[in-house]
C-alpha cells in the first residue's frame, strides 16, 4: 500500500501486490514463503502496519494447521472447542506471533495519531485484535480475553467501515463475532451479550457473505467460514461449491481437497 496513504484512494486501489503474494502463499499453506514475502514487503514499507499484522496472521494460520484447527470438522462439533489437546502451543510461534502483533500495534498507533481515519492503520488494528482473539480462544484457552478482543475488533471495524465503507475485509470482524457466538448455548449467548458482544447468526452470515463477495485479503477466510456454516446447516452442495472454488484458487492447500473428498 502506498506510503503515505491518501485518504482519497479507495481500499481496492491501494492493495499491494507484495501483500497479495504473501496472503496467497498463506492460503496455500506455504508459510515459509508467506513469511519471506511479508518480510520483504515490510523492508520496502517499514511504516505500514499491515505488514507485521499480516505476518502475524501467517504465524497463526501455521499453528492452526499444525494443531488441525483449520479443518471444518473442528468447527462442526462444539465439543472440539473444549477437548483436551494433544499438542501444546509452539513457543517459538507464540513469540513471533506476539512480536509481530506488538509491532503492528505500534505502527498503527503512530499513523492513527497523525491521521485518525487512516484505513490501513485501522484495518491493521482490527486484524491485530481479531488474531489475538483467535489465538486466545482456540489455542491458549483464555476465553474471557478472547471475548474482549473480539468485541474491541468488531467496534473498531464498525469505526473503519463508517469512514471507509469500501474496506470490505473489515466485515470479517463483525461476521465472525456474530456467527460464532450465535452457535453457543443460550446461557452462554446471554452472558456474552451482557458483556457487550453480539451474537446474531443471520447478521453475521450476511457480513461474511459480503467479505466472500467483495473482500480482499480476508476473502478466502470468509469463504472457509461459510463452508463451515453450510455444513452445519446441512447444505452440502453449497459447501462443496465453495470448497471447489477455493481448491481451484489455492491448489497447494491440501485441506480444501481433503474436505472435498470427505463431502464426496
Amino acid at each position: 500500500m502506498a506510503i503515505p496513504f491518501s485518504l482519497g484512494v479507495s481500499f481496492a486501489a491501494s492493495a499491494s501486490a507484495g501483500l497479495d503474494d504473501g496472503y496467497r502463499a498463506m492460503y496455500n499453506l506455504e508459510f515459509d514463503a508467506a513469511h519471506r514475502t511479508f518480510a520483504a514487503y515490510a523492508r520496502a514499507h517499514p511504516e505500514d502496519p499491515l505488514a507485521p499484522a499480516s505476518d502475524a496472521a501467517a504465524w497463526l494460520f501455521a499453528e492452526f494447521d499444525r494443531l488441525h484447527i483449520l479443518q471444518s470438522e473442528f468447527f462442526l462439533h462444539d465439543e472440539n472447542f473444549r477437548r483436551e489437546r494433544h499438542l501444546t502451543p509452539d513457543e517459538h510461534v507464540a513469540r513471533e506471533f506476539e512480536r509481530q502483533l506488538a509491532h503492528a500495534d505500534d505502527l498503527a498507533e503512530r499513523r492513527l495519531r497523525a491521521a485518525p481515519n487512516d484505513s490501513d492503520a485501522l484495518l491493521a488494528s482490527v486484524l491485530v485484535l481479531g488474531l489475538r482473539s483467535d489465538y486466545d480462544g482456540l489455542i491458549a484457552e483464555h476465553y474471557l480475553s478472547s471475548l474482549n478482543s473480539t468485541r474491541r475488533s468488531r467496534k473498531l471495524a464498525e469505526r473503519l467501515l463508517a469512514v471507509h465503507p469500501d474496506c470490505s475485509d473489515a466485515w470479517v470482524a463483525i461476521g465472525v463475532e456474530n456467527y460464532l457466538l450465535s452457535l453457543k448455548p443460550v446461557a452462554v449467548r446471554w452472558f456474552v451479550q451482557m458483556m457487550g458482544n453480539s451474537a446474531d447468526r443471520e447478521y453475521g452470515l450476511a457480513k461474511l457473505r459480503l467479505v466472500a463477495e467483495h473482500g480482499h485479503y480476508l476473502r478466502p477466510f470468509a469463504e472457509l467460514l461459510l463452508v463451515v456454516a453450510d455444513l452445519r446447516a446441512g447444505h452440502r452442495d453449497l459447501a462443496r461449491t465453495r470448497l471447489a472454488r477455493l481448491a481451484t484458487e489455492y491448489p497447494h492447500n491440501r485441506l480444501y481437497t481433503e474436505e472435498l473428498a470427505r463431502l464426496r
